[in-house]
């Protein structure tokens, strides 16, 4: 039984979208249970109105709420009883419990995790790997998009081994291709952090190096990982998932601009719609935080049902799959590439 903690509050649809994800994930997975997290009265009423297998639902009793404009290092303190960090407490002391999902504050989170549950053996810090869709039907994981504004070539370089693995055992992406986000392709691009990374990730035996990407061939599908700074892999994502969102509007307000182009649009109806589902960033879960002492997947504070279905999902496939255990093995193996 695989036990995974769900932080019900702290998300644009909480509660409602956190129960109604975690409840999908227990009809897929029958060695699943969920301990969701919140205010109890709240939590219970909820699944009252639900049919559910009670038996495989415990509720963690956390009255209080962490809002996103409050200052992380505080709340860590002063709102122990959040939804957020009690779940993250119970997930540093039950050995029982394998992972955790939130929607909440990303800022709290990161600190909440770094101090209370630590970092696993070997790594100097955790990253954010959040995926996109690619043109070509796949999907290619950025990796940091937020955690570590600063880093060294010794951080990109535990990127690419977690990120590399990440992929291969979750996904099934087999030796997936990593690049290095860069100003160009040539390898003396960049400066001095990027050209030490490239000549590490270059003699490293254990992923698929395939030298420095620039930002524009992101969907391109020829990645599958792409390795970069928080700053760098956060303005990345979200100039992405903006730009393909603004194109989607602004075709919509096209075609409603000109009789002809609807009449035009009505044939292709089923295209647009699969276009839209594939830029949906709802049907692709969250961003693991690879490195954790314990499985973290962060949602979107956006996230309806259907996202926190996929991280709960990304989560119990982590660990179905041994992740971080794999981890632990590179790194030591590796660790004396520099």
């Amino acid at each position: 039984m695989i036990k995974i903690a769900v932080d019900c509050f702290g998300g644009d649809h909480s509660p409602e979208a956190n129960i109604d994800g975690a409840l999908a994930s227990l009809e897929v997975f029958p060695d699943l249970k969920i301990i969701l997290s919140g205010d109890a009265p709240v939590l219970e009423k909820s699944l009252s109105a639900r049919a559910c297998p009670r038996e495989r639902i415990e509720i963690l009793h956390a009255p209080e709420v962490i809002g996103c404009d409050e200052k992380p290092t505080d709340v860590i303190r002063l709102k122990k009883e959040s939804s957020m960090i009690k779940a993250i407490r119970l997930l540093r002391d039950d050995d029982t419990v394998s992972a955790m999902v939130s929607t909440g504050s990303t800022g709290a989170l990161v600190a909440g995790v770094l101090t209370r549950l630590g970092v696993l053996e070997g790594v100097i810090r955790p990253a954010f790997c959040p995926l996109l869709p690619t043109m070509k039907g796949g999907i290619v994981g950025i990796c940091d998009s937020g955690a570590n504004v600063e880093v060294t070539p010794a951080h990109l370089k535990q990127f690419a081994i977690m990120a590399s693995l990440y992929l291969e055992n979750v996904y099934g992406v087999q030796k997936p291709r990593t690049a290095l986000l860069n100003v160009g392709k040539e390898a003396e691009k960049g400066d001095s952090i990027r050209r030490d990374a490239y000549a590490i990730l270059s003699n490293l035996p254990c992923i698929n190096f395939v030298g420095n990407m620039e930002s524009r061939d992101l969907l391109s599908g020829a990645y599958d990982v792409v390795v970069c700074d928080g700053f760098s892999g956060n303005v990345l994502v979200k100039t992405t998932e903006g730009t393909a969102l603004e194109l989607l509007m602004k075709v919509k307000e096209s075609i409603l601009s000109r009789n002809i182009y609807k009449i035009g649009a009505l044939f292709q109806k089923r295209m647009f719609r699969d276009l839209k589902e594939m830029m949906n960033y709802q049907n692709y879960g969250g961003s693991v935080l690879l490195g954790c002492s314990k499985t973290v997947v962060k949602g979107h504070g956006s996230s309806k049902a259907v996202a926190v279905q996929k991280c709960i999902e990304q989560a119990y496939r982590m660990e179905a799959g041994g992740l971080n255990s794999k981890i632990i093995s590179a790194l030591d193996k590796y660790d004396h590439y520099q």
